[in-house]
């Protein structure tokens, strides 16, 4: 369980394609804090440490996780977010987020506003997953709040202090991310699809 209060950005150093696996090596300033078998969310992915070497750490992602998630299109050098599990009795400074992705989402457009950015994403709507007005969203692993929710369409405003500590300020236009919506949307959601809110 996480909290999408992203604590560093890592750096992929490696890459390595086994059967439907990938084997990630990621450089990061937490590295000597983690442990073989500790969870720890990669741009919003909960991804297993397997080995720890040095100021390097390597994790494991199935074919399950390469086909829902952007994790199959990220290179050598990338960065990503990185966020420990949370600590049970800590403040929840985020929403509860479970490091599952439940979709991607592709970057419309980008507005500076006065030292701040707007952020718009678009997604496929088929999934039914939605938004709400002020809701919560995880974005590539960070906690964010809702703005002017649409359909299959959302914003959301990026303050300096995350603009500068994540990828957001990596993130251009036509750029694919991963989406988790709010656990409890989820959840209203499908007990509305088995009608039993309604009985």
């Amino acid at each position: 369980m996480f909290t999408g209060i992203v604590e560093t950005i890592g750096i992929i150093k490696d890459i390595q394609k086994d059967q439907e696996n990938l084997h990630l090596t990621i450089e990061s300033k937490i590295t000597n804090e983690l442990k073989i078998d500790q969870s720890v969310a990669h741009n919003g992915i909960c991804l297993t440490v397997v080995a720890v070497k040095e100021n390097q750490y390597t994790v494991t992602a199935i074919k399950e996780t390469i086909e829902k998630t952007t994790i199959g299109d990220w290179g050598k050098n990338d960065l990503v977010n990185l966020e420990r599990a949370m600590i049970l009795g800590s403040r929840l400074d985020g929403h509860i987020v479970q490091g599952h992705v439940d979709q991607i989402g592709y970057c419309k457009e980008i507005k500076e506003a006065d030292g701040s950015w707007y952020f718009t994403f678009e997604y496929d709507k088929s999934l039914k997953n939605v938004t709400i007005e002020k809701g919560s969203i995880t974005i590539n692993g960070t906690s964010l709040t809702v703005v002017n929710s649409k359909l299959n369409e959302f914003s959301v405003a990026i303050i300096p202090y995350t603009y500068e500590n994540t990828v957001f300020s990596t993130l251009k236009v036509g750029d694919a991310i991963n989406l988790e919506f709010d656990v409890i949307g989820k959840y209203v959601k499908r007990l509305s699809e088995l009608n039993i809110l309604n009985n």
